[in-house]
């Protein structure tokens, strides 16, 4: 898993990250984890696949039906977008 390193990071940041980690019972470490993933991954996002779900229960898919989306489905993760 890749590492991220954070320099210069003001004084009065650090000690509110540190007390935030304390009131959630989780290391400095892992509360920055969990500020950097609510930052990047906002609870009002478009779930692409939750949103064909929802589709396919409005149109009264079948089991059998949704099988067949199944089979076909690809399910290799995607890969990320690169800039360069």
């Amino acid at each position: 898993m890749p590492s991220i390193t954070v320099r210069n990071v003001p004084d009065e940041v650090h000690r509110a990250i540190r007390v935030r980690a304390a009131q959630h019972g989780r290391s400095i470490e892992a509360e920055m984890r969990n500020i950097l993933e609510t930052a990047v991954k906002p609870q009002g996002r478009v779930k692409l696949g939750s949103m064909l779900a929802e589709i396919g229960r409005k149109m009264k898919l079948t089991e059998e039906e949704f099988a067949i989306f199944e089979s076909v489905r690809d399910k290799n993760p995607a890969r990320a977008v690169s800039f360069e």
